[in-house]
């Protein structure tokens, strides 16, 4: 069994020095429970109970991580965007190969060429629809 090659995409990210999908999704996680953390113990600090602490770092530290995590989010939105593009041209090689063609064509893949009659309203031989009684 061969091993896969890895995608281009995922080649120019390394040369560029972008971390992966799941280390950027687990840096963010990781920034927005330490913000919950941070102002849970200012307010811990100040005199408020640990529970209403808590509560209220989680609803404070929402609006302020989109503020403080600007860059981090946009890194998180361009590791995404790159592994849907990637999935996206790994699904079309693999329904070319199954089709046997060579090259991908995009578009083609919803369809299977040479199928006849289905359920669209397509009719088969006989004029009837394909499953009707009569």
């Amino acid at each position: 069994m061969t091993s896969p090659t890895p995608p281009p995409q995922a080649a120019a990210r390394a040369r560029a020095g972008e971390p992966g999908l799941a280390a950027t999704v687990a840096l963010y996680a990781l920034a927005r429970l330490g913000l919950v953390a941070v102002v849970a113990l200012v307010l811990t600090v100040a005199g408020a109970p640990l529970v209403v602490a808590l509560l209220v770092a989680l609803i404070v530290a929402l609006p302020l991580s989109m503020v403080l995590f600007r860059g981090l989010r946009g890194r998180l939105d361009r590791a995404i965007a790159a592994s849907t593009a990637t999935r996206s041209a790994e699904r079309e090689a693999l329904r070319a190969q199954l089709r046997g063609d060579a090259d991908p064509r995009p578009g083609d893949g919803d369809r299977v060429p040479g199928s006849a009659g289905s359920a669209d309203g397509e009719t088969d031989s006989d004029g009837d629809r394909p499953g009707q009684q009569q």
